[in-house]
């Protein structure tokens, strides 16, 4: 018998796990969570307690973390075929979730109301992910690869910061401007409290988990068949 023979690259699993994340924290965005609820404490015009986010903070730097590994051993093109390969996952996550609360209820069903309050609110928040995420880890993936092009392999921490800065302020601005209604904020002192916070926690955790980037991106670029490191 004869099968197409796969090619010897960690490609298609660092894609798996950058599509899931993608899908997952689009699904979990739909909770918004409080933080020190019982508290007030603000800082000039910004509102520090209670801290306002959503359920997928703490996986969505994730995404970012895989990103910048796709970009930095990949290049530009394979980090854009990963975006657009997530939302047409999502896509079809949201098309799903469509037809299924379109579907008749069966007489012995009584959650139709709490699934349409929970997956009800994917399509906003896929529309939130698609607009925030594609500007954003598009210019994460461009101001990396410019950075590399620029200084070659030397100064990896910079293009690791450099990206998500950049990255993760585009993205948290659009995603919270268009999801922040789905979940609830309404008031301007929440909104700009959702927004900070997201874009301080990401950017947080990518730079804690710098340290074991570095370690997976050196262990692909070793690993990886045809690897050319930059001039």
């Amino acid at each position: 018998m004869s099968y197409a023979q796969l090619p010897r690259t960690h490609y298609p699993t660092i894609l798996a796990l950058f599509v899931a994340t993608l899908i997952i924290s689009n699904v979990a965005a739909s909770k918004g969570v409080q933080f020190f609820a019982d508290a007030t404490l603000t800082l000039g015009p910004l509102q520090v307690l209670p801290i306002n986010t959503d359920g997928a903070f703490f996986l969505f730097p994730l995404a970012y973390v895989l990103g910048d590994v796709l970009s930095e051993v990949y290049g530009f093109r394979a980090a854009r075929r990963a975006v657009i390969t997530g939302f047409g996952a999502l896509a079809l996550t949201t098309l799903s979730f469509l037809v299924v609360i379109a579907l008749p209820a069966a007489d012995f069903y009584e959650n139709q109301s709490a699934l349409e309050s929970v997956i009800g609110v994917v399509p906003r928040l896929v529309l939130a992910g698609f607009a925030g995420y594609l500007f954003g880890q598009l210019l994460n993936s461009a101001v990396l690869v410019w950075i590399k092009n620029r200084w070659g392999e030397e100064r990896l921490w910079v293009r690791l910061l450099g990206s998500t800065v950049v990255g993760e302020l585009a993205d948290t601005l659009i995603f919270c401007s268009i999801a922040a209604g789905a979940i609830g904020i309404a008031t301007a002192a929440d909104f700009v409290n959702y927004v900070v916070v997201g874009f301080l926690w990401k950017t947080i955790v990518e730079v804690l988990v710098m340290p074991v980037t570095y370690q997976v991106i050196k262990v692909l670029k070793r690993s990886e068949p045809g690897y050319t490191p930059a001039a």
